[in-house]
C-alpha cells in the first residue's frame, strides 16, 4: 500500500510543480490556468471523499483502491490528450475524483477497516514509504517530460497505475463485508465511544475538522512557496532550493520518531508537538535570518510529517473505529478546500509581507495547537487491542 500510494501522490499532486510551464506552454494558456485546473481537482476531492470514506466502511478499501487506479490512469490519459482549457479542466476533475478517493485518507480508511484499534502502526508505516513520493515522483517526471514530452509523461505515469498500482491494491487482503451500522462497533470490538453526549463528539469533530484545516493549508502553502520564503528572508536561491529539499527527509524522519519513540504516547500529545514545530522554526526564522533556514525547514518538515500521521490516528483514536471512512471524509473537507486555495492565499502575503508572511502560518499552526490543547482523549481506544486477524478479515 505505501508503494501504491507514492505512484497516486506522484502522479497527482505532485505531477504540476514539473509539468505546469510545458502544458501552459503547448496549450497557450498562461501557468496560472493550469494550476486552477489542480485547485478544481483538490475541490472535486473534497466533494467525493466522504462518499468514498463510507463505500470503504461498508466493502472495504481493496475494490475502491483498485477503481481509483483505473480512475486515475483515465485522467492522466485525458490529461495528455487535452487541447484547450476545457479538456484541461475536464482532466483534473477527473483527477479529483481519483484523488479523493485513493490518496492518504482513502488508504487510512482500509487500514482501519482492516486492523481496526490496531491500524495506528501500519498507518505509520505508510506514511513512511509515501514520504518519497516527491523524492521520487519529481525526477522520474521530469526525466520523462526532457526525453518524451509532457503528454508521453502523463501516458506513462498511467500505464504505471495499470502495470504497477492496480496489482498492488489488488493484493490487499479483502475486508469482511460490513453487517452493521456503520455507527456502531464492529462484532467482537468493545465500544470506543469517548464522547459522553452527541453535542461532545460534534464539538470534537469541529475541533479535528478545524486542525485538518489549519495544518493541510500550511503545509500545502510551504509546498508551493518555501523556496521563495527563504529567499524572502535573506537566503539565496541556490542555498533556498537545496535548503527546500530537505523538507522531504525531515518529514520521513518525523514519521520515524512517530514510529519508535512517539507511538509509546497518545497521538494527541504528538500532535500538539508536531503543531509546534513549525512556529518555533519560524520565530528562528525571523530572529537570526537565512543562517537557521535549514532548521526552519527540518522543524516545519518534521511536524508536518507527524501531523500527516496524526490526520489518520486521531479519529481513530477520539472516536473508534466504526464508520471511520465516512467520518474521517466529512472531517477532511475543509481541509481539501483550505489546501486548494493556500497556494493563492500564502503567495498574496508574501508578496505583501515578504518573510513577515510566515507569521501567517505560525499563527495558523498555534491556532491548531488551541484546538488540539481543547481536545479530551479521556478514554483512549488505542488501548483497546485490536480484534484477531480472523474476525478483521474474511476467509
Amino acid at each position: 500500500m505505501g508503494a501504491a500510494q507514492t505512484l497516486a501522490w506522484a502522479s497527482s499532486y505532485y505531477l504540476p510543480a514539473m509539468l505546469a510551464a510545458p502544458i501552459a506552454h503547448d496549450l497557450g494558456v498562461g501557468v496560472p490556468t493550469v494550476f486552477a485546473a489542480f485547485t478544481l481537482a483538490l475541490l472535486v476531492s473534497a466533494a467525493v471523499g466522504p462518499a468514498s470514506g463510507r463505500l470503504i466502511d461498508l466493502r472495504g478499501g481493496r475494490p475502491v483502491l483498485m477503481a481509483t487506479n483505473a480512475l486515475f490512469a483515465a485522467g492522466l490519459v485525458a490529461l495528455g490528450l487535452a487541447q484547450d482549457r476545457l479538456t484541461l479542466f475536464a482532466a483534473w476533475a477527473l483527477l479529483g475524483l481519483a484523488m479523493g478517493s485513493g490518496l492518504y485518507e482513502a488508504a487510512f480508511a482500509t487500514l482501519v477497516r482492516l486492523y481496526h484499534q490496531g491500524a495506528r502502526n501500519p498507518i505509520t508505516g505508510i506514511t513512511l514509504v509515501a514520504g518519497f513520493a516527491s523524492t521520487v515522483g519529481w525526477p522520474l517526471t521530469a526525466w520523462m517530460e526532457a526525453h518524451f514530452g509532457w503528454r508521453q509523461a502523463c501516458f506513462g505515469w498511467a500505464g504505471l497505475h495499470l502495470l504497477l498500482g492496480l496489482p498492488l491494491n489488488a493484493w490487499l487482503p479483502r475486508a469482511a463485508r460490513q453487517q452493521v451500522a456503520p455507527a456502531l462497533a464492529a462484532p467482537g470490538l468493545p465500544s470506543v465511544a469517548p464522547a459522553p453526549d452527541a453535542s461532545h463528539g460534534t464539538r470534537t469533530a469541529l475541533l479535528l475538522s478545524f486542525v485538518f484545516a489549519t495544518t493541510w493549508f500550511v503545509s500545502t502553502a510551504m509546498a508551493a512557496h518555501l523556496p521563495r520564503l527563504l529567499q524572502a528572508a535573506g537566503a539565496s536561491l541556490a542555498v533556498a532550493v537545496g535548503v527546500g529539499a530537505l523538507v522531504g527527509p525531515a518529514q520521513v524522519g518525523g514519521r520515524l520518531l512517530e514510529f519508535g519513540v512517539l507511538r509509546k504516547v497518545h497521538p494527541l500529545l504528538s500532535a500538539r508537538l508536531a503543531a509546534l514545530a513549525h512556529p518555533l522554526g519560524a520565530v528562528l526564522l525571523l530572529t537570526l535570518g537565512s543562517p537557521v533556514a535549514t532548521a526552519f525547514a527540518v522543524l516545519h518538515g518534521a511536524g508536518n510529517g507527524i501531523l500527516t500521521i496524526a490526520k489518520g490516528t486521531l479519529p481513530l483514536v477520539l472516536f473508534g473505529a466504526a464508520g471511520y471512512g465516512a467520518r474521517q471524509g466529512w472531517m477532511m473537507v475543509p481541509a481539501r478546500v483550505a489546501q486548494a486555495f493556500a497556494p493563492f492565499a500564502f503567495g498574496v502575503a508574501l508578496d505583501r509581507w515578504g518573510a513577515g508572511a510566515v507569521w501567517l502560518s505560525s499563527g495558523l499552526s498555534l491556532s491548531a495547537l488551541a484546538a488540539l490543547l481543547m481536545l479530551r482523549g479521556a478514554r483512549l481506544a488505542a488501548q483497546v487491542p485490536a480484534p484477531p486477524a480472523s474476525k478483521a478479515l474474511s476467509a
